[in-house]
């Protein structure tokens, strides 16, 4: 029976049973504290008291009750300090807080197009639990597994746009979800090494690998949309004129350079989660953004010139780091020997390869200070300034674009046409030199090494 001068506070009828519906009443003003929720499957003419799991404590009384829309008896259900989940029809309840303070939750809301519960508080706030696809998809055929991988919804490639202008001291403060698709998988267990995510395109290569978190339960990651950056450029030696600057075991990255990395253009992409060896995969869509102005067309364009100058800022760093070999080599040269002939050499060669790698970046710069404003930009910070020029927007290159990706491209073909005629000439040249004297030779990094 209900409950006498109980206030009914929330009817949720079912969108899956003309007969069901459930019930949220509160008492808490007779100072019956207690939770009641019922439910009916037979058009109101009986009601079933569904508080199992519940707690009964000063706050536990109910305010609202809500069913999924897309999952048959998944509800969730507020009380005056907490927010509760049920997978069967309010058979039994668990509890949903995560990070939600204990506040009175005063409504339920699951918004539907990007599939988000969110409910208000009586804190005058508002909780949102982003993407609750897991949720509508756990059961215990998932839970039997070791590891399972959710479906996941479907991602928007989102563009940036102008943010409203708001006072210092706006009240009002929230935090958008992290941006890109939602990963979900469950692990009953930690597994013995963690979970490796990858995200596939539609030809079915890997265009980004990812570690999972090694935690029991239900586990999210966020894949933003973009594939792998681009070979960070490396520098090990000093800069000019700052020999007090010396770079430790890993080098140090090349100033005025940065890495790209590629949005990736709408269509179907293949998520593969591999634990223990144990292989899923799940499809995974990616919808271009309303928003945006550029077609289907204008983005493959874009996406295409952008992959082409991304392989050339991969392809100087290669150079950079094959020159940076040489020299390191170069300059331990004069503490292996006395020979004043040998040393000249060695420093002439070295300062051929600081010529050639200056065409690519700029060896003054320290990082410090206004390094960026008293020099000018070398091929590798004008590749990637294109790049990312060319990326703010889903609109295909212009001509001017095509145009100086082509002086650039021809720029960085020369370079490497005189790196390799340097190495395989002047510095093949200098080899013979060092054996006849047996001292350790200048190893290209770019040449095969023989497998004994």
């Amino acid at each position: 029976m209900l409950p006498a001068w109980g206030s009914v506070r929330s009817i949720a009828p079912s969108r899956y049973d003309a007969a069901t519906a459930y019930l949220a009443v509160d008492t808490h003003q007779e100072n019956n504290r207690d939770p009641w929720v019922y439910r009916t499957t037979d058009y109101g003419k009986t009601w079933r008291l569904i508080v199992n799991g519940l707690p009964k404590n000063m706050l536990s009384y109910t305010k609202v009750i809500h069913e999924d829309p897309v999952r048959r008896g998944l509800l969730y259900l507020g009380t005056e300090n907490a927010i509760y989940v049920s997978f069967n029809a309010g058979e039994n309840w668990l509890p949903l807080q995560n990070n939600l303070p204990h506040a009175p939750v005063s409504g339920i809301v699951v918004q539907e197009h990007f599939n988000d519960l969110v409910i208000s508080t009586y804190g005058r706030g508002f909780w949102i639990m982003d993407d609750i696809t897991p949720l509508q998809q756990l059961a215990d055929s998932v839970l039997a597994k070791s590891a399972h991988l959710f479906a996941p919804r479907a991602a928007y490639r989102f563009r940036p746009i102008t943010a409203p202008s708001t006072t210092y001291d706006d009240p009002t403060v929230g935090n958008d979800p992290e941006y890109g698709a939602a990963i979900n998988y469950y692990l009953a267990a930690p597994a013995r090494t963690a979970p490796q995510l990858e995200i596939l395109d539609g030809a079915s290569r890997v265009i980004r690998s990812m570690a999972g978190p090694n935690t029991a339960g239900l586990n999210r990651v966020h894949w933003d949309l973009r594939g792998t950056l681009s070979a960070e450029v490396r520098l090990f030696t000093s800069p000019m004129y700052a020999p007090h600057i010396v770079p430790g075991p890993e080098g140090r990255t090349a100033p005025g350079t940065g890495r790209l990395s590629i949005l990736s253009p709408p269509g179907t992409y293949t998520v593969r989660l591999t634990v223990d060896g144990a292989v899923q995969t799940r499809p995974l869509e990616v919808r271009k953004d309303p928003g945006s102005g550029g077609t289907a067309a204008d983005i493959a364009a874009q996406v295409a010139v952008v992959s082409a100058l991304r392989e050339e800022l991969n392809t100087a760093a290669a150079a950079v780091g094959r020159i940076e070999s040489a020299r390191v080599q170069l300059e331990v040269l004069p503490r292996l020997t006395s020979d004043t002939a040998m040393r000249r050499a060695a420093a002439e060669m070295n300062r051929k390869l600081i010529d050639l790698e200056m065409n690519l970046v700029d060896l003054r710069q320290t990082g410090t200070g206004q390094d960026g404003v008293r020099f000018g930009s070398r091929l590798i910070s004008k590749i990637g300034y294109l790049a990312n020029g060319m990326a703010t927007g889903d609109f295909k290159p212009t001509n001017q674009h095509l145009e100086v990706q082509q002086i650039l491209a021809t720029e960085l073909r020369t370079h490497l046409g005189a790196l390799n005629t340097l190495m395989a000439t002047e510095l093949a040249a200098l080899n013979e030199q060092l054996k006849s004297r047996n001292l350790p030779v200048v190893v290209d990094r770019a040449a095969p090494r023989l497998v004994p």
